[in-house]
């Protein structure tokens, strides 16, 4: 192959550029469109606990079931939202081509959501003493809220481990951090999410 053809086949910089998508990746679009559908589910559950705590008696909760304690709720407020400052500093540090900010900031992301499902663990085990999904209308929507939310932090840090172990093999740069960025948007969204949660269904019934 001549020189010619050759010049006329190897695409230049300019070209490349202008074949690359203008606006934001597809992966970051389909993150906030699951993002979306998962708020509204969350949405309607809080919705119905409110419906029901509203047409309900006076007394709430339900049943003689005494008004949640909120000194480990507070702890495990403070364990959950602190974790997205790490997640931060990952983000970032990827943008920045730092690699090594982003594997430590996974980590501790990744430890302190641990602790939060951890401490949920112990917090249902004391719960399940005084009532049961089965006990009545409070009992299944706490339990349904509480665990609906649990089991998207379990999938958060699923998600987190994943990316730590492509954190690790090399597979992130400046330039290529979708996978981190979208991990990040949905661990901020179950932090939110958590204290919608919070102010409903523990601060909420000692107002």
């Amino acid at each position: 192959m001549t020189a010619d053809a050759r010049a006329v086949t190897a695409p230049t910089a300019e070209e490349v550029a202008a074949e690359v998508p203008a606006g934001r990746p597809t992966g970051w679009w389909g993150m906030v469109m699951f993002i979306t559908t998962e708020a509204t589910l969350f949405a309607a559950l809080v919705a119905s606990y409110f419906y029901v705590r509203f047409q309900s008696t006076p007394d709430w909760p339900l049943g003689g079931i005494k008004t949640p304690e909120l000194s480990l709720p507070l702890i495990m407020s403070a364990i959950l939202l602190s974790s997205s400052v790490p997640m931060v500093v990952a983000d970032r540090g990827i943008r920045a081509g730092h690699v090594g900010r982003l594997r430590l900031g996974l980590a501790a992301t990744f430890v302190l959501g641990a602790t939060f499902l951890g401490l949920q663990g112990y917090e249902y085990m004391t719960k399940l003493e005084e009532f049961t999904p089965r006990t009545n209308a409070y009992g299944s929507l706490f339990f349904a809220i509480t665990g609906f939310h649990g089991m998207h932090v379990a999938v958060g840090l699923l998600l987190i481990l994943f990316v730590m172990v492509r954190a690790w093999l090399g597979h992130f740069d400046r330039g290529r951090h979708l996978h981190v960025q979208t991990t990040a948007m949905y661990w901020h969204f179950v932090d939110a999410v958590w204290v919608v949660i919070m102010l409903s269904l523990y601060i909420g019934p000692h107002l």
